[in-house]
């Protein structure tokens, strides 16, 4: 009996306040629930706009605590009543004067597996991340949940491919990869780094980013979000790259165990011969 995982992701304009964005959010998951997924991702910082655009302390206010702040407790209520599995990324503060672009995993029973912090932080024009937030300090965690191994890899970490391997050799099936990228900076990389990294090693990446134009900035972020299958072959069509939309697709993972025998990638790697990747 094939392996079959109903999976889902979320592309979606900013409605201009958080409790309404929050709110159709849980509407769209419902949505996914009904349609029979079990599984489901949002885009980098979901429940704000992309402050990053700009350099000021106001916007610290978009933090909250994770696990224990108001989002992840209606996100977790949310996974209890649906039934699924369900990334979370947030705009984490730990502590005063610690902040992260952070992910909470939460399993279709509600609990909290555990958080990815996103660990490769740009400061450019249009994204000055460094402005608020700390590089990521948990590593590469791979949660166990009710559909399988799930992964995090946020934005700008989809340029690293050292990344992408760790979540690999952690044992991830299905890596989410919510991104806030607009279409003057990187549209031509969009449909080929996430697929290059589905190949090189053989899991399913699902790929989320925002969509339009928002008060903060002038960045118009371009969607066309999609499901990308271990050999790099799109998972039905991509989102569209102007509107809002739920993409719900069917991820066949014992796609990977064939992958992984007829291309042997993790056989024929080299860590003995890799030292120098890793030296300052």
């Amino acid at each position: 009996m094939a392996n079959v995982v109903r999976a889902a992701l979320v592309q979606a304009t900013w409605t201009g306040d958080t409790e309404s964005m929050v709110a159709k959010h849980e509407e769209h998951a419902r949505e996914a629930a009904r349609r029979g997924a079990k599984v489901i991702g949002f885009q980098e910082v979901f429940n704000a706009p992309y402050f990053c655009q700009v350099q000021d302390p106001e916007h610290y206010r978009w933090a909250e605590p994770v696990p224990d702040g108001p989002t992840t407790r209606r996100m977790r209520a949310l996974a209890r009543e649906t039934g699924m599995v369900i990334v979370v990324p947030v705009f984490e503060v730990e502590q005063s004067g610690f902040y992260y672009n952070t992910a909470a995993v939460i399993d279709a029973d509600g609990t909290v597996l555990g958080t990815y912090r996103k660990h490769h932080i740009p400061q450019v024009k249009g994204f000055w991340e460094k402005f608020y937030f700390r590089p990521g300090n948990l590593g590469w965690p791979v949660f166990d949940t009710a559909v399988g191994k799930v992964g995090v890899y946020i934005c700008y970490d989809r340029h690293f491919p050292e990344g992408w391997r760790q979540l690999g050799l952690g044992g991830a099936q299905l890596v989410y990869n919510p991104s806030a990228t607009h279409r003057g900076l990187s549209a031509h990389l969009w449909q080929l780094e996430q697929p290059a990294a589905a190949v090189a090693n053989e899991y399913f990446v699902a790929a989320i980013n925002r969509v339009g134009v928002e008060e903060y900035g002038d960045n118009d972020f371009y969607g066309t979000s999609y499901f990308v299958d271990p050999r790099g072959q799109f998972v039905g069509e991509t989102a569209s790259d102007s509107e809002e939309e739920l993409v719900v697709r069917d991820l066949d993972f014992d796609l990977i165990d064939e992958v992984r025998q007829q291309w042997a990638f993790y056989r024929d790697r080299r860590p003995d011969a890799y030292e120098g990747l890793v030296r300052p």
